[in-house]
């Protein structure tokens, strides 16, 4: 074989420190790592999926790697996983992505939380793992991730997961969790911008957002009233999705916000109004948002809807193709270091392009198709 697949993950993935000791290397780490990957890109789901897939095709993966021990069993896959160091694989995943993408100026980069439901262990007392992303819309890749320490929040480990990225010329999004002064702050010192979702549990803030729009839209005429006006009208799926946006100039509208000056660059208001009709009700929500871009309501409307990309495009993703809610794996780092090899899965799969469908018919694909599999590994 002429070239090696994953030959970029096999460079940055290399630093890696075995965490066994010596007498307990029968196999490589890059070959777990390798197989691994590969047979959560084709299906795999557990430990013992990835042994399965490996003995399946020992004599393919011979043609690449070492294998002197030939394929790990599914508790070395287990004991490897949750022994290595989980902050070291992120970082190495980041360095990845990082090399073989290029976040473009003036794109969204969504950050959002998500919980690995069945990774507690009710006997040991450990809570389900929570895991922070970040989404480039673009590029339509996860760019990093980062776990929230048990006995804290988002609200933490966010401006962690900020310095491991490269934002500027780029607008950040992050839900009513990320709404803090100092999370704003740390996204300017990026030299991004940033939206931040309101809500009612930021007090002062979003009652006085929401009764200053109650002033302006009571009459309904906000193309006289507000700042800017956008509208998007969706259909499809039998339903009829309607967004309204109206901004408001934060810096003219300071004295109506208490403590708006706290708010670094707090330079427009957003109300959002959604409106879904389906054909035995209609649902209506409003929301609300803070942002330091010029009160333009198509790009904020817009930025907003790209934020959403990341509860579509991945978190749903992730739990329907790869089953990730599902996973009984719970053991010391395997639940993180698990998630990172899907992660990596699935921007593998967005990569590739050649193939139609969605992610789940591309990991079908792989499946039946060697060649296919390898262009899928190409990065």
């Amino acid at each position: 074989m002429a070239q090696k697949p994953l030959g970029s993950i096999r460079v940055h993935f290399s630093p890696l420190a075995d965490p066994r000791i010596d007498r307990q290397k029968l196999h490589q780490l890059m070959d777990i790592i390798v197989i691994a990957i590969c047979a959560v890109i084709c299906g795999a789901e557990t430990w013992v999926d990835i042994e399965n897939f490996g003995k399946a095709r020992i004599a393919w993966f011979q043609q690449f790697l070492e294998l002197p021990n030939g394929i790990p069993s599914h508790d070395t896959f287990g004991r490897v996983f949750s022994l290595l160091n989980a902050e070291a694989f992120e970082a190495c995943f980041f360095d990845w992505v990082a090399a073989v993408n290029q976040v473009t100026k003036g794109q969204v980069i969504a950050i959002d939380g998500k919980e690995l439901r069945h990774s507690f262990d009710s006997f040991l007392g450990k809570k389900a793992i929570h895991l922070v992303s970040a989404w480039a819309n673009a590029n339509r890749l996860i760019l990093a991730q980062r776990k929230v320490d048990s006995k804290t929040n988002e609200i933490t480990a966010i401006p962690e997961l900020l310095d491991t990225l490269e934002l500027a010329g780029c607008i950040v999004t992050i839900d009513a969790m990320g709404c803090q002064k100092e999370i704003a702050r740390k996204i300017l010192a990026c030299k991004a911008d940033y939206i931040l979702a309101v809500k009612e549990n930021q007090g002062h803030l979003y009652e006085d957002i929401e009764h200053l729009f109650g002033l302006y839209l009571k009459e309904r005429k906000p193309l006289q009233y507000v700042d800017g006006y956008a509208k998007t009208v969706d259909k499809g799926h039998g339903r009829i999705e309607i967004r309204e946006c109206w901004t408001l100039s934060a810096t003219f509208h300071q004295r109506a916000i208490r403590n708006a000056v706290e708010w670094e660059q707090l330079t427009s208001l957003v109300c959002i109004r959604r409106e879904r009709r389906l054909p035995n009700k209609t649902q209506v929500e409003t929301r609300y948002y803070i942002a330091s871009l010029m009160p333009d309501a198509n790009q904020l409307l817009q930025a907003i809807r790209d934020h959403w990309g990341i509860e579509n495009s991945v978190h749903w993703v992730l739990d329907v193709a790869f089953n990730e809610d599902q996973s009984r794996v719970r053991k010391d780092h395997a639940p993180e270091n698990l998630a990172v090899i899907r992660r990596i899965a699935l921007n593998l799969l967005r990569k590739e392009k050649t193939a139609k469908g969605g992610i789940q018919a591309k990991r079908l694909q792989c499946a039946w198709d060697q060649n296919y599999l390898l262009k899928v590994l190409s990065v």
